[in-house]
């Protein structure tokens, strides 16, 4: 498990690309603990480009997610987004792997 840790100011966004492995019935979920109104977690759209001529992925191949995390105004807090990949038929069985983020959301001081 991979824990990594990013300081963030208000309304300021952050890409977090995870290996997924959708083909073999894996998907990431994330859970927000901590200071949760501070963060906000979308799954970013797939990329709309074609692949190029014979470069299709195999069958089972991992494909790369894209994950948006946005510091929500005004700012001040800390939370953790834990992202797990697992296989939602089978709610009981570890997750295959885990990512932690530590988000620090910074508040704006001072005036204009």
């Amino acid at each position: 498990m991979e824990v990594r840790s990013i300081v963030l100011g208000p309304d300021e966004p952050y890409e977090l690309r995870l290996v997924g492995r959708g083909a073999r019935g894996y998907v990431w979920t994330w859970q927000v603990t901590g200071d949760a109104d501070v963060v906000s977690v979308s799954e970013a759209p797939a990329a709309t480009a074609a692949p190029a001529p014979g470069a299709a992925p195999s069958p089972g191949a991992p494909v790369e997610r894209t994950y948006l995390i946005r510091a929500r105004p005004p700012g001040g807090g800390r939370a953790r987004i834990r992202f797990a990949q697992i296989r939602p038929p089978y709610p009981d069985e570890a997750p295959y792997d885990e990512f932690v983020l530590d988000v620090e959301v910074v508040a704006v001081t001072g005036g204009a």
